[in-house]
């Protein structure tokens, strides 16, 4: 089966490809590196040619309110024009739990601008929606700081591991179209100013977390529930500490 990955060289990108690669498909790692660029359109009616299934993990150089939307709708339009035209008989859209319900954060409205696209375009597909990578924890607490502490929200978190998303991504796109929404998260559930200071305690990093029911998360308020799926979650298996042995490992 033809396979193409729009952002295939990123981190999710670069670790599905590797999966379905050895499950011996023929997968297109599209990047602009590559020659193929989903907002200019370059080389995307040549790589779409003969493929059955599109994943698409592109994401905003910028998260400016504006510019990422004006990046996932052009995108988005490029990508489901091409596919329509090569017949693709399923797209895999990476979006992210939460998006319908924060509607102050601007890159959380875009994803659902992307979806909406989508959803209208009448190729058969899977969105997932995924909780936050654990592999962005030190971003998330050095977006938070204010001096030597850490303000976060309360908020529930549900981390997971890029590993597990990229192994559920390739799982999805193997199998048939949903139609709808598939939400998935780590194992463990907990307030995020617990997990990043769990975290920051981990890697010996000096900074107190406090918690902030006021705090932002990427600009937009947290409620108890913004960043968690509220139903039926396919679960990653990577939990934290097990994560952190692999990290130290691979360091």
């Amino acid at each position: 089966m033809k396979i193409v990955v729009i952002g295939g060289t990123g981190l999710i990108g670069s670790k599905s490809v590797a999966i379905l690669r050895q499950s011996g498909h023929g997968v297109v790692a599209a990047s602009p590196k590559s020659g193929i660029n989903s907002v200019t359109g370059e080389g995307l009616k040549e790589a779409m040619a003969g493929a059955q299934v599109v994943i698409d993990l592109a994401n905003s150089p910028s998260f400016e309110d504006k510019a990422v939307l004006e990046f996932f709708e052009t995108s988005g339009r490029n990508l489901l024009a091409a596919e329509t035209a090569a017949r693709v008989r399923h797209h895999v859209a990476l979006s992210i739990v939460g998006t319908d319900r924060t509607p102050d954060n601007g890159y959380f409205r875009a994803k659902v601008a992307q979806e909406e696209l989508l959803q209208a375009s009448g190729i058969p597909y899977t969105i997932i929606r995924s909780t936050q990578f654990l592999e962005f924890l030190g971003g998330i607490a050095t977006l938070s700081a204010d001096g030597n502490m850490v303000r976060l929200s309360p908020g529930l978190f549900q981390p997971i591991a890029a590993d597990d998303v990229a192994a559920i991504v390739a799982d999805v796109a193997l199998g048939v179209p949903r139609n709808g929404i598939v939400e998935i998260a780590g194992p463990e559930r907990a307030p995020l100013n617990e997990f990043i200071a769990r975290y920051l305690k981990a890697v010996r990093d000096p900074r107190q977390v406090v918690s902030d029911p006021e705090a932002r998360y990427a600009g937009g308020r947290v409620e108890e529930l913004s960043l968690v799926p509220l139903g039926e979650a396919r679960l990653g298996r990577i939990a934290l500490d097990e994560w952190l042995r692999r990290s130290r490992a691979a360091a």
